[in-house]
């Protein structure tokens, strides 16, 4: 009896994995692409933001990172290439903590709540949760075929 009713708490947490997917999907992929929109926006001083930071040639960085948001986010919202579009998502909130949120990023294990707390944080969980997770059934990876499982 009690491996019944735990077989159906398994089908049903996975039947709401997929909304939760997509939740993710639409929520922090619409994020994703309003950041990017917005640094493609203020170019200059993203730019100028990245060479205090001290990353090498801070406008070409500054565009790669607003591509890498503005379409990373889009696919995400599709649901179309989703692991392979978190995969520079994570880098950039990687190289976000390492460089912007540095402090947070070394003092890790003695303050955890700093690192949770930064900005960067929730973006790179979303970005890890569909690169582990795929897009759900709810997406285009799953209509082409992409994603089969």
């Amino acid at each position: 009896m009690v491996r019944i009713l735990y077989d159906r708490l398994i089908r049903t947490s996975q039947a709401f994995s997929h909304l939760f997917l997509l939740a993710i999907r639409l929520f922090w992929g619409w994020q994703f692409f309003n950041a990017g929109r917005g640094k493609f926006a203020d170019i200059a001083s993203i730019a100028g933001y990245f060479e205090t930071l001290h990353i090498p040639l801070p406008l070409v960085n500054a565009y790669l990172v607003a591509a890498v948001e503005l379409l990373g986010g889009a696919f995400l919202i599709l649901g179309l290439f989703s692991r392979l579009a978190s995969l520079p998502l994570i880098g950039t909130m990687v190289v976000a903590f390492l460089t912007a949120e540095s402090e947070a990023t070394w003092n890790l294990f003695s303050d955890p709540g700093t690192f949770i707390g930064r900005s960067p944080f929730t973006f790179l969980m979303a970005a890890l949760t569909i690169f582990s997770f795929g897009p759900g059934l709810f997406s285009l990876d799953r209509i082409f075929g992409i994603e089969k499982k």
